[in-house]
């Protein structure tokens, strides 16, 4: 015996806001690519998740950003403090390999435990 059950419909689409969009050439021949794969049923479909991707893309940057901007701060405090160091241009490639080197060493300490 089989059930079936009807879900409701969640994209309706007779209820989507049209729009008319300007493509460069490649574009619209990626568009017509991907659909004919068969990866999208129609145009407004390949549209629709290039956009969720680029929604997606754009709060990833303002994470980051958010995240830059605590270091900036952080960086000023010490800064301000008086926790610095001062380098000329000879000595920067150094000390930043010995930092790298550091961190080496202490992701390859976390990763064996």
């Amino acid at each position: 015996m089989c059930i079936w059950q009807r879900l409701p419909n969640t994209l309706d689409f007779r209820e989507m806001p049209t729009r008319n969009i300007s493509l460069t050439r490649e574009q619209d021949e990626f568009v017509d690519e991907i659909v004919k794969a068969g990866e999208y049923q129609n145009a407004s479909e390949a549209v629709r998740d290039a956009l969720r991707a680029l929604q997606q893309r754009r709060k990833q940057d303002e994470l980051k950003l958010e995240l830059l901007r605590a270091q900036i701060g952080i960086g000023v405090s010490a800064l301000d403090r008086g926790d610095a160091i001062e380098l000329d241009d000879t000595e920067i490639e150094g000390y930043l390999g010995d930092l790298g080197a550091r961190r080496t060493r202490r992701s390859r300490r976390k990763r064996a435990r």
